[in-house]
């Protein structure tokens, strides 16, 4: 499990945006590039190639869950 530290100094490495842990995954709170990253062994994957795009409807869902703005 990722401790709340290292969250709060994570960012998305294509906007700089934050992060929300969602499950293993961290995803970009950023709407344009929704990216998300996978968390593998309790380190994440950090990398842009190695990450997903998520559609719009996932990523509010998420955004939602995690009471971030999804405008």
């Amino acid at each position: 499990m990722i401790s709340q530290e290292l969250l709060d100094i994570l960012c998305c490495p294509e906007t700089k945006a934050d992060l929300v842990l969602d499950g293993d995954t961290l995803v970009s709170v950023d709407k344009a590039t929704r990216r998300r990253y996978k968390i593998e062994n309790d380190i994440p994957i950090m990398l842009i190639d190695e990450s997903e795009q998520l559609d719009i409807e996932t990523w509010k869902e998420i955004m939602k869950r995690h009471n971030k703005p999804t405008e």
